[in-house]
């Protein structure tokens, strides 16, 4: 990435209520970027392989002033970051929101505790519509399927509670699996890896990471 000028508005720290048996340390943080320094072009939505570098790269540059010092250590930070995050890895999942104000409301709602029990039809009939014509509506809307953008969610909504350490069991009760297998089976599915594998893999990464003992 060429040198210059990355003004960068801070971020926000967007906090959420821990659905039951979820880890209330869960949380997230929004970072405004100016569409000129966008690190990644087009207008879709990605979700992006976070490593520990990144992770923590964003948890500093959320605490900037809005004015920061662009030629000082802030703004190496935030040349960095933009970097990295043009070098992310995206992975296969995309819950995307629709148009409609009041549907939208009811998929951010969603999003904020997935839950696979949560049937088209009680959102068709919470939107005053049939269930065939909620269906057509929700597709045209969002370009996937009710059942395909609930799984997707479900799947977003896991990958940083794995991050944080909930248990796979927890997780996957929560979210209305049958089982913890059957969570598995859907994650493996979609992601290539199963959620061990995912848990293990942010571990080590995060091992490689921290900086040696004193001696």
């Amino acid at each position: 990435m060429a040198p210059g000028w990355y003004p960068l508005y801070r971020g926000l720290d967007s906090r959420r209520q821990a659905a039951p048996g979820e880890d209330a340390r869960v949380s997230t943080r929004s970072l405004y970027i100016e569409p000129a320094v966008a690190p990644r072009p087009g207008p879709l939505c990605e979700v992006l392989l976070v490593t520990p570098l990144l992770h923590q790269l964003l948890l500093a540059s959320a605490e900037l002033p809005a004015r920061y010092d662009v030629e000082g250590r802030d703004g190496a930070l935030v040349r960095l970051m933009l970097h990295e995050l043009r070098q992310s890895a995206t992975l296969p999942l995309f819950a995307p929101l629709p148009r409609d104000p009041e549907l939208a409301r009811q998929c951010t709602a969603f999003l904020q505790c997935p839950d696979l029990r949560s049937s088209p039809a009680h959102w068709a009939q919470r939107l005053n519509r049939s269930h065939r014509t909620f269906t057509r509506f929700f597709k045209q809307q969002t370009g996937l399927s009710f059942s395909a953008w609930r799984q997707q969610a479900c799947l977003l909504a896991a990958l940083p509670q794995l991050s944080a350490g909930v248990p796979v069991t927890r997780i996957a009760l929560t979210q209305g699996y049958a089982s913890p297998s059957a969570f598995a089976t859907m994650f493996r599915r979609t992601l290539g890896e199963s959620p061990s594998e995912f848990t293990e893999r942010t571990r080590n990464q995060d091992t490689l990471n921290e900086p040696p003992a004193d001696s």
